[in-house]
């Protein structure tokens, strides 16, 4: 039995209005979830959901799109920040609603040593996705390198408010505090 042309224009329109639109919906609906869920969890499932919120974050919905940002990461792990820095470049100028894209520049950037761009890639970032607290841990850290110590606190207790097992954020934590910040008479 063929399927008529004009009702299969219908379910391919159907299809791809799904597709649009409520994918998006259910992938917000899922990170919500998961970042509640890692509020909660005890160390031992927080792993598990880290890396499953990674994994959302970490797609564009372009398979292009996700393929800068692998060779992006990639070019960072290989040490070959330059290239990193094209591929992020590429993929924020084509990309510039994704928020990974430019978190991962802003980690490009920083490794250069270009603090400017490294700050406004991570203000950009987190003004698309305010809840990726690894965006907030690295800037929590440029922050305490720059010396702003009152700040950089804030950050890490933003970080340990959505991930209370983020390890660099409890551990830069100590620190601060061992150095005075944060503590009281």
């Amino acid at each position: 039995m063929a399927i008529k042309p004009r009702i299969l224009k219908h379910v391919v329109t159907a299809f791809a209005f799904l597709v649009i639109f409520i994918a998006p919906l259910r992938a917000q609906d899922t990170e919500q979830a998961l970042l509640d869920q890692l509020r909660a969890a005890p160390a031992g499932e927080a792993g598990r959901l880290d890396r499953e919120l990674n994994l959302i974050w970490g797609r564009s919905g372009s398979a292009a799109m996700d393929l800068l940002l692998k060779r992006g990461r990639d070019a960072l792990e290989a040490e070959d920040v330059s290239k990193a820095i094209e591929h992020l470049t590429a993929l924020t100028d084509h990309a510039p609603d994704f928020a990974e894209g430019w978190h991962a520049r802003a980690t490009a950037y920083h490794q250069a040593g270009l603090y400017g761009p490294a700050l406004d890639d991570l203000e950009r970032a987190l003004a698309l996705n305010p809840n990726n607290y690894n965006a907030i841990f690295g800037l929590g850290a440029m922050l305490q390198e720059f010396g702003d110590l009152e700040r950089a606190a804030e950050a890490f207790d933003r970080v340990l408010a959505l991930h209370p097992h983020h390890e660099n954020a409890k551990t830069a934590m100590e620190q601060l505090r061992q150095s005075g910040v944060g503590r009281t008479l």
